[in-house]
């Protein structure tokens, strides 16, 4: 549970233009862990060229039961960062709950389990999900940094950004949330 309000498990961090890491080119990453050993976030709108979900239940041999036809679901697998590639990760609404499960807080939660993508085969899954491969990761005291160094800005998620917009789209939504439009930033960093 996050006690300390400095940090931003349950945020959004979008880059600004100005980022020097091209892996990170208009990223919105979800914070699903941070605290003083580092952090620990997903990327919710870069795709996986050619890779749909449906293609990676095939590919693990887990079979659909009729409540969902896995051939409809066409969703993306989504690059979650470049940190362990081959590792998935459930992104998830709140209503789904498994003894692996991470909670970050009512609204959303994060599962990295084969009977996860097993319980969606069998139409049991949350309501709202994406699946990602990899995530991003920063070490003691580098997020804090990359904030001051002004690479990134926060920002509340809400379930339109995070599952119903398209992943080209969650970039300027996120911004929008600011009350910023989006072609007024940056890339140059300023102090007061």
């Amino acid at each position: 549970m996050n006690l300390d309000k400095n940090y931003l498990v349950g945020k959004l961090l979008i880059a600004m233009p100005g980022m020097m890491d091209p892996r990170f080119y208009r990223a919105v990453i979800f914070i699903c862990a941070h605290d003083a050993k580092g952090a620990m976030g997903l990327v919710i709108n870069q795709k996986l060229a050619g890779l749909q979900f449906g293609d990676l239940l095939d590919q693990l041999k887990i079979p659909s039961n009729i409540k969902i036809d896995i051939a409809s679901a066409t969703f993306p697998v989504m690059l979650g960062g470049p940190v362990e590639g081959a590792r998935g990760f459930l992104l998830h609404s709140g209503d789904f709950r498994q003894v692996d499960t991470i909670v970050i807080n009512d609204d959303y939660a994060v599962t990295g389990t084969v009977e996860a993508l097993k319980e969606v085969a069998l139409g049991r899954g949350p309501a709202h999900m994406m699946f990602l491969l990899g995530y991003a990761g920063w070490g003691a005291g580098q997020l804090e940094q990359e904030l001051q160094d002004n690479a990134w800005l926060v920002v509340d998620p809400d379930p339109a950004i995070m599952f119903e917009a398209g992943p080209e789209e969650k970039w300027d939504r996120a911004v929008g949330k600011l009350g910023v439009n989006p072609a007024m930033l940056s890339g140059a960093a300023g102090r007061a």
